[in-house]
């Protein structure tokens, strides 16, 4: 939990660096929230959740899981960014993400790659801690 509010704390921070566990700990959570949101909102409204049925309204659970997306869009992008910083890769190569099935190949690569121990964006997070 503590990786996930740190990357919160960074909102909108797209300068420095993130360690993998910082990175993938935020994802996992990000994850595990979207999921529980959504397992508790077909699990209370079944049938009636637009979650299970394609033209059911919409359920106060789920306006809560847009929000949820909705406010962690810009965290997630910058320590997405910050990841790819620790990996001595400029944020734009985030845009690569958009080819399908390789994009997304190419960014768990990058996302999981060892960390430079110094480059262009500062000294490793992993030694600093």
């Amino acid at each position: 939990m503590k990786w996930y509010l740190k990357a919160l704390k960074k909102y909108a921070v797209f300068r420095g660096r993130a360690r993998r566990k910082e990175y993938w700990m935020y994802i996992l959570i990000n994850f595990l929230v979207f999921m529980g949101l959504g397992g508790l909102d077909a699990l209370i409204f079944g049938e009636n959740s637009p979650l299970v049925t394609e033209d059911a309204p919409p359920t106060i659970l789920f306006y809560i899981m847009l929000l949820y997306y909705l406010g962690t869009i810009l965290p997630t992008l910058a320590v997405t960014v910050r990841r790819l910083h620790d990996s001595g890769r400029s944020g734009w190569w985030f845009l690569i993400s958009f080819i399908p099935l390789i994009g997304a190949v190419v960014m768990l690569v990058f996302t999981v790659m060892e960390s430079d121990s110094e480059n262009r964006f500062g000294s490793s997070p992993k030694q600093a801690a």
